[in-house]
């Protein structure tokens, strides 16, 4: 035969008889995969074709719903001189050599947790046994792994010994690879400055752990917390509640993802007070003002009296030593005083006093500046000056 052209039906006759004395003379193995086809089926067991003079028997039992004449995959389960056993379930070399695959394709497998052992848990993977840690069994710590018991989950092999009878799996080794995906799909969406939703998961006295996404948690510095000052972070939140973060800053620090966040630049920052403009108090004293103040010092040259905090004026002696109702030495400190403005020196800041002027005094003065008095008026008013000052 040429290339290019079909095989003649002498050519084809031989090929496929060549393959009938193959199938004929093939020696099965417990755990080989075979397609047979089936030729009777009985009240216990079902007979299949293996080969030209060659049969197997399958239990009935596993083919219900099936009819003679029809193929199905099937595996080996003995070989016994004049009988070969099939079924259409794995054996333990078929589930070892498929686990086998799986870890060197780090391919899931499924598998259900059955029992809590010394150290972590038995796990059922098609019937065969395989151990799961403790540490393993979730990304979150666990405690006993009892809760786990019955379910079923999809773990990674991690490790395959002994021709299989040592099968290791890991749920967190899934988990992790999920949540990583889940978290670069995320932070593509969301890169750094966004503002996005979280959950408080824990709170110390150095900020706030808050949830993104399930087991991606970053955190919020006290500082970040609040524009104003914040003295725990349990003074403005809990455990639970849904906050509004702003993404600060994303890193990989010894294998780990490090999320930086902030509350307090999520909202826009509260605008300052209008400072109230400064008034110079010294400004609001002029000459001839007479007031009260407070004796707030004695000197041998005079007395200083203050009008408010921080504004004092000096009452010099030669302002008072001629007046008999004004003994200094005599005089309490924090006692009232009542006093007159002469000058105010805004630049030195100085404000010299003098005790109110005697209104009668001034009334005779003025009186003596114009018209002579009536008889005995000016002898009045000295008597009456005279009494004053005694």
């Amino acid at each position: 035969m040429t290339d290019g052209e079909n095989p003649s039906p002498d050519e084809d006759f031989a090929a496929l008889l060549a393959d009938s004395q193959r199938a004929a003379h093939k020696e099965y193995a417990p755990g080989d995969r075979v397609r047979a086809q089936i030729i009777s089926l009985g009240a216990e067991d079902a007979i299949v074709a293996l080969g030209p003079g060659r049969e197997g028997a399958v239990a009935a039992s596993e083919l219900a719903g099936l009819t003679a004449g029809e193929s199905v995959d099937l595996f080996v389960t003995s070989v016994r001189p004049h009988e070969t056993r099939l079924s259409i379930h794995p054996t333990d070399k078929n589930i070892a050599e498929d686990l086998k695959e799986a870890f060197e394709t780090r391919r899931p497998v499924e598998g259900r947790v059955v029992e809590v052992c010394k150290g972590g848990v038995r796990v059922s993977v098609r019937g065969k046994n395989a151990f799961c840690p403790l540490s393993q069994l979730d990304a979150k710590r666990v405690e006993t792994g009892a809760e786990f018991v019955g379910r079923a989950f999809a773990f990674r092999v991690t490790q395959w010994s002994e021709e299989g009878r040592s099968v290791v799996l890991s749920r967190r080794a899934l988990l992790e690879e999920e949540r990583e995906r889940a978290a670069a799909a995320y932070f593509e969406a969301h890169p750094e400055g966004c503002v996005v939703a979280g959950t408080v998961t824990r709170l110390e006295k150095f900020g706030a752990f808050i949830e993104l996404l399930p087991g991606v948690e970053g955190l919020a510095h006290v500082s970040e917390l609040a524009w104003s000052r914040v003295g725990s972070p349990c003074d403005l939140l809990k455990v639970g509640q849904s906050v509004a973060v702003k993404l600060l800053k994303r890193e990989i620090v010894d294998g780990r993802l490090k999320l930086s966040l902030s509350l307090k630049q999520a909202t826009s920052r509260p605008e300052a007070p209008t400072p109230a403009p400064i008034v110079d108090p010294w400004t609001k004293y002029a000459p001839g003002q007479v007031l009260t103040g407070k004796l707030v010092r004695k000197q041998p040259y005079g007395a200083f009296i203050e009008l408010e905090p921080g504004v004092v004026g000096l009452l010099h002696q030669s302002k008072f030593e001629d007046r008999a109702d004004f003994d200094l030495p005599r005089r309490k400190l924090g006692e009232t005083v009542a006093v007159e403005i002469v000058e105010v020196r805004l630049d030195e800041r100085r404000i010299s006093l003098a005790l109110p002027r005697d209104p009668d005094a001034d009334q005779w003065r003025q009186a003596q500046e114009s018209e002579p008095p009536p008889p005995g008026a000016l002898a009045q008013s000295l008597r009456r000056a005279l009494d004053k000052r005694r």
